[in-house]
């Protein structure tokens, strides 16, 4: 087995990518979804799940006999590889030949039969032995919140009235790595079962064994393995996610799917030699990226008020500003290898308008003023280096953009254009709040009033019958990305827009596809759409997409979260989409949109269908706050709880905006 090799088993590339007739999973009473396996349903799928020091893919099915199908792709990003490059997370497929034998009553266990898989921050897998089914077993995979170790925990039930002895042997399986690969030297992965043996089983009770997965330095003792604690820690981590920022809508789908995405987005938190950091997974640790992190997902951190996931985003903001230059050449695309090197692979990919914008809100949206400060100097170095960029046509010139050279996307394109406007609105915004000379702000306002106008003159154009957006000069296609200046405030050419996206050229069972007549899908664009069109004020059409999305990425054929890329290959569950699907809903469904370090304003929507919607426990321009939007004939009532208490009732037009300072009551 290839310890660094980037690809998924080879079952994980058979699975069907047409939305079934009836969805195969359900949302389940605590939270989470369950998947019931009737005989004959056949299906293989994966999931990732992080901690600090280690990635699990989990590679699951059932085949049509009902056995169960398992492996895991074991990643550990603070063991490195040689090269010690943005590839170098030191990785380890165990198949079920890892998994130990089991007897009962002393005999082979024969005749698993799958009856169940579940998903709510660990994953479980239900199966009964036997024609009768008299023992039960539920196997609980998850991975370490801090240590290098996945463990999956065995739990066998005596379903039968008589006592019966359970034993699962004593098996480990050792790897020895060359030294000459390692940065770190040799590394010792294994695989071992822990409480091994044979015990007894009333009726009625259960028993437990363990299977941990570890990797070290060989150097380093083997740590001992407190199997209670580390899954009360996972599970006490979980329900940390759910608690806060809680959406409370009359749809459970959209609430579950929202709640899977704060999971996903906040667990994939690593701990590196340059402190925590934000990954995006799916074979990529260790790293951060421009768009990934610092565009996508830190903007969203704050909200969701998890410590490691903020302590990440400003991390994530340092390394970069570490290679800010009084040349202004370009900064990295991403910095690799637990922030030791960089990779500048497909050169600007307008990664400083993402680095800009990024930083603002996150700056605006965290609400301390010392990390504003901070994030100033990084700022202030993009937006200059996006002015030094600015071609003859008054838009913003770049390389490529971040989908890097995949399709066309000419010298300046929508996306680096739009993401410095509103990167310069950000900054006259956070440059008030810290005091900044009104003359360098004015400067900000007058470069923003430009860019607004060339992006209307330079890519407004009538594409495919649409009044729209072409991406680049010489653009005759549709493009996703057309969605962007929509999450920026620029509604000039919505309708069009709007069609376009949500017509059958542009919209499949996946989503939005990138370019039209291909099939190639990013749910990053389609999440910017599906925020864009709440923000746009497009309600009832962008609930109905969202419905439709949310339906096939948490309970079709490939759950729970909304994945990188498709129809090819394993499609994996990247974090920073998951933040993205977050924000449709705090700055699309609520139109949130930060204004000063204790202030924003608030846009809100609210179905036709719905009566009310909330948000709780929202952590963000510090403070913590609660959102509730009620129907109160025809109009909306808009009620902030600060700190448990009343701040303010307020009585709106639906899409009225509302500015709301937190910091009077602080």
């Amino acid at each position: 087995m290839n310890l660094t090799a980037k690809l998924i088993p080879t079952c994980l590339l058979l699975m069907p990518l047409s939305l079934v007739a009836q969805p195969r999973w359900t949302v389940a009473s605590d939270g989470g979804i369950a998947w019931e396996v009737r005989p004959g349903d056949a299906h293989q799928d994966e999931i990732e799940m992080s901690g600090k020091k280690v990635s699990v893919i989990v590679s699951y099915g059932v085949r049509e006999n009902g056995s169960l199908v398992l492996a895991l792709r074991l990643a550990f990003p603070s063991l490195r590889t040689v090269p010690n490059d943005r590839s170098a997370t030191l990785s380890y497929v165990f198949g079920e030949d890892t998994a130990p034998r089991v007897f009962i009553a002393g005999k082979p266990a024969a005749n698993e039969v799958v009856t169940r898989f579940r998903h709510r921050g660990l994953m479980s897998v239900d199966s009964v032995f036997g024609k009768q089914g008299d023992v039960a077993l539920a196997r609980t995979i998850f991975p370490s919140t801090e240590s290098p170790l996945v463990l999956e925990k065995y739990s066998f039930t005596n379903r039968s009235d008589r006592e019966i002895t359970v034993e699962v042997e004593n098996t480990r399986k050792t790897v020895s790595t060359d030294p000459a690969r390692g940065a770190g030297g040799a590394y010792i992965i294994s695989a071992q079962v822990l409480q091994a043996g044979a015990k007894s089983v009333l009726p009625g009770k259960s028993v437990s064994f363990w299977l941990a997965f570890t990797a070290r330095e060989a150097r380093d003792e083997e740590p001992g393995i407190n199997v209670d604690a580390e899954e009360s820690a996972r599970r006490k981590q979980v329900e940390r996610f759910l608690a806060e920022l809680q959406l409370d809508t009359p749809d459970q789908v959209l609430n579950t799917a929202f709640g899977m995405a704060k999971i996903r987005a906040a667990e994939s938190i690593y701990r590196t030699r340059a402190g925590l950091m934000h990954g995006s997974g799916g074979g990529g640790y260790a790293t951060i990226w421009a768009n990934d992190q610092l565009e996508y997902a830190n903007p969203f951190f704050p909200f969701l008020g998890d410590h490691a996931a903020n302590e990440g985003a400003i991390n994530s903001f340092r390394l970069f500003a570490r290679y800010m230059n009084p040349d202004f050449r370009p900064l990295p695309n991403a910095v690799v290898a637990e922030g030791t090197s960089y990779w500048n692979g497909p050169g600007d990919r307008g990664d400083m308008a993402m680095i800009g914008y990024g930083a603002a809100r996150f700056a605006l949206a965290y609400g301390d003023r010392a990390t504003a400060e901070e994030l100033w100097k990084l700022i202030t170095w993009c937006l200059e280096y996006c002015r030094r960029k600015t071609n003859a046509q008054g838009v913003i010139a770049s390389d490529s953009d971040e989908l890097e050279g995949r399709f066309p996307s000419g010298k300046a394109n929508l996306c680096t254009s739009s993401l410095y406007y509103d990167a310069l609105n950000s900054a006259v915004l956070l440059g008030g709040e810290l005091g900044r000379p009104p003359a360098e702000l004015s400067g900000y306002k007058e470069q923003a009033a430009r860019i607004r106008s060339a992006i209307e003159t330079y890519f407004g154009a009538r594409i495919q019958a649409f009044d729209t957006y072409r991406y680049y000069a010489g653009n005759e296609v549709l493009r996703a990305w057309i969605a962007i200046p929509l999450t920026m405030g620029l509604y000039d050419r919505k309708n069009g827009t709007l069609d376009a996206l949500f017509s059958p050229v542009m919209w499949t069972s996946d989503g939005i596809r990138s370019l039209a007549g291909e099939e190639t899908f990013f749910d990053r664009s389609t999440l910017y759409a599906l925020r864009g069109a709440f923000a746009a004020g497009d309600t009832e059409r962008a609930l109905d997409f969202l419905e439709r999305y949310s339906r096939r990425r948490l309970l079709g054929d490939h759950v729970p979260y909304p994945i990188e890329w498709g129809p090819q290959g394993s499609r994996p569950h990247l974090a920073a989409e998951s933040a993205l699907y977050c924000r449709a809903y705090t700055e699309g469904l609520f139109g949130i949109r930060p204004t000063g370090l204790h202030s924003f304003v608030i846009t809100p929507r609210l179905p036709k269908a719905w009566g009310s919607v909330r948000l709780r426990n929202i952590h963000a321009f510090g403070s913590l706050f609660d959102l509730h939007l009620t129907r109160v004939g025809g109009k909306l009532q808009l009620d902030t709880i600060l700190g448990g208490k009343p701040l303010r009732s307020q009585v709106l037009e639906s899409g009225q905006p509302f500015t709301i300072d937190l910091s009077r009551q602080n």
